[in-house]
C-alpha cells in the first residue's frame, strides 16, 4: 500500500496500454506545460511584488520585513525552476517539492502579514491573499496531471489547518473565538466555522478539479495517440487518405464512396525485372526509396496524390483526394516531369531508370473496398481500368507517355500546343469501345511546364 502511494505521488503513472512514441509525446506536452506554469507564476511574483511596493506601509518601517524575503525566495525557486525545465524534464520529486514549495511560501507570506501590520495573528485569517491559493491549485491542472493538483490541494488545507492552529496558540486558545458572524467581519475575533469552511473549500476545488483533469487526461492521451496514429498512417498511405479516414463522421464501411471527375495516372519502371536480377535485395530497396522519394516530391508539386504503391508502380490520382480545377494538365505536367528526372538522374545502382505513364479523365468512384475487417482505400471505374491498361501499351508504341482523348481535350494550356502525336485508337483490353489515344513529345514542353 506504501509503495502504491509513493508511486502515485512521486513516479509516474505507468501507461501499459500506449506505445512508447505516444509517452514520450504526452511527456514532452507535459514539460510545456510546466514551462507555462513556470511563468505564470513568475507573473504572479511580479504581481505581488508590485502590490506590495504600491501599498502604504503603515508600520514595521524601521523592523525586520518579512514580505520582501518571501517573494525574493519564491522569485529564485519559480525562476530555477523555469529555466531548468527548457533544459530538462523535471523529475517528479522535483515538481511535488516545487508544489509544496509553492503552498508553502504563499502561507508564510500570508502569516507574515500580522508582523507586517502589528496585528494579532487572526489578522492574517482575513486576508485577500488567501483566494491565490485557488490560482495555484488550478495552475497544476495545466500539466494534466491530477496528482500535483491534489497534491497542492492537500498542501493548502494543511497550511491553512497550521495557520489556523497557530492563531489559537499565540493567541491562548479559545480567548478569540467568536460565534458572531458580524463581531467575526469587525474584530480580530476567530469564527471557527469560516476556517472549516475555506478548507472545505479548498479540499473539494482540488477534489473536483483533480477529477476533471483526469477525465480530460483520457480525452488528451486518445487526442495525441491519434495524432500520431494519423502521422504514422500517413507514411503508408497519402496524407489526404489518411484524414479522409481518421476524420469520416461515421465508420468507414466496403462500399463506401462518392464519385468525382479526376485525372488517373499509373506509373511503372521500365526493365524493372531485369533491374531487380542485377541487384541485392538492399540495393533494390535503396534504388526504389530514392526513386519514390524524387518522383513523390514531382507529384505533390503538381497536386497529385499516391493512392498506391505496387512494387514499382503507382497510381496517382489528380482531384480525387486532393481539389484541382486542373487536375489534367497537372497530370500531364507530372508524367512529363517524372521524364526529365529519369533523364537527367543516375540513381543508386549507377544507372537511369525509364518510367512508362498512362494518363486518363473521367468520372470516378473514391473510397474503400474489401471485407469488414480488412479494406483498402482506392479509387476505381472504369476510367480507372482505362489508365491502367494505356501504361503499358507504352511498350507497344515505343513511348513514354500516354493519354486518352478525353486527357487531352482537357489540356488547354497554351505550353500543351504541338506536344501530342495521335497513335489512332485502340481497343483496351476489357473493353468494347476503341479509345483514342495521344503520346506527347516531352522534349518540345520541358522549357515550358517545368
Amino acid at each position: 500500500m506504501k509503495n502504491n502511494f509513493a508511486e502515485f505521488l512521486f513516479g509516474r503513472a505507468p501507461e501499459n496500454s500506449l506505445p512508447e512514441r505516444v509517452n514520450t509525446a504526452i511527456v514532452n506536452q507535459q514539460r510545456k506545460s510546466e514551462q507555462l506554469i513556470g511563468w505564470v507564476q513568475l507573473l504572479l511574483v511580479t504581481i505581488f511584488a508590485t502590490l506590495y511596493a504600491l501599498a502604504p506601509k503603515t508600520a514595521m518601517s524601521d523592523g525586520f520585513h518579512p514580505v520582501p524575503w518571501a517573494l525574493g525566495l519564491y522569485f529564485i525557486i519559480t525562476f530555477s525552476r523555469l529555466v531548468l525545465s527548457y533544459r530538462i524534464d523535471l523529475p517528479a520529486w522535483v515538481l511535488t517539492l516545487s508544489v509544496i514549495a509553492d503552498i508553502s511560501l504563499l502561507m508564510v507570506l500570508i502569516w507574515s502579514f500580522h508582523i507586517q501590520y502589528m496585528q494579532p495573528a487572526s489578522f492574517y485569517l482575513k486576508a485577500p491573499t488567501m483566494m491565490y491559493v485557488f490560482i495555484f491549485i488550478s495552475l497544476r491542472a495545466l500539466r494534466f496531471d491530477p496528482r500535483y493538483i491534489l497534491l497542492a490541494g492537500a498542501s493548502a488545507a494543511l497550511g491553512w489547518l497550521a495557520l489556523v492552529f497557530y492563531v489559537l496558540w499565540s493567541e491562548g486558545g479559545h480567548s478569540m473565538i467568536t460565534r458572531d458572524y458580524v463581531t467575526y467581519l469587525t474584530s480580530n475575533s476567530i469564527l471557527i466555522g469560516a476556517e472549516i469552511d475555506k478548507i472545505i473549500s479548498i479540499v473539494m476545488v482540488s477534489s473536483v478539479l483533480a477529477i476533471a483533469v483526469l477525465r480530460a487526461q483520457r480525452s488528451f492521451k486518445r487526442a495525441v495517440s491519434e495524432e500520431i496514429a494519423v502521422r504514422d498512417l500517413s507514411r503508408f498511405v497519402s496524407r489526404e487518405v489518411a484524414d479522409r479516414i481518421t476524420h469520416a463522421d461515421q465508420q468507414i464501411r466496403p462500399g463506401d464512396g462518392e464519385a468525382v471527375h479526376a485525372t488517373i495516372m499509373f506509373t511503372d519502371i521500365e526493365g524493372f525485372s531485369t533491374i531487380s536480377e542485377k541487384l541485392r535485395p538492399a540495393e533494390l530497396a535503396r534504388m526504389l526509396n530514392e526513386y519514390f522519394a524524387a518522383t513523390s516530391a514531382i507529384i505533390e508539386k503538381f497536386g497529385g496524390v499516391i493512392t498506391q504503391f505496387q512494387g514499382d508502380a503507382m497510381l496517382i490520382t489528380f482531384n480525387a483526394l486532393k481539389p484541382d480545377a486542373n487536375h489534367a494538365e497537372s497530370a500531364v505536367k507530372t508524367a512529363l516531369e517524372i521524364q526529365k528526372l529519369c533523364e537527367t538522374r543516375n540513381f543508386c545502382h549507377g544507372s537511369k531508370l525509364k518510367t512508362r505513364c498512362g494518363i486518363n479523365t473521367g468520372d470516378i468512384i473514391v473510397g474503400a473496398i474489401g471485407s469488414e475487417n480488412r479494406l483498402t482505400f482506392t479509387v476505381h471505374g472504369d476510367t480507372v481500368n482505362i489508365a491502367a491498361r494505356l501504361e503499358p501499351l507504352n511498350k507497344q508504341y515505343g513511348t513514354y507517355i500516354l493519354a486518352s482523348e478525353v486527357t487531352v481535350a482537357h489540356c488547354k494550356d497554351h505550353s500543351f500546343a504541338g506536344i501530342w502525336t495521335r497513335r489512332g485508337e485502340v481497343t483496351v483490353r476489357g473493353r468494347t469501345h476503341p479509345t483514342p489515344i495521344f503520346s506527347t513529345d516531352h522534349h518540345a514542353c520541358q522549357s515550358e511546364t517545368i
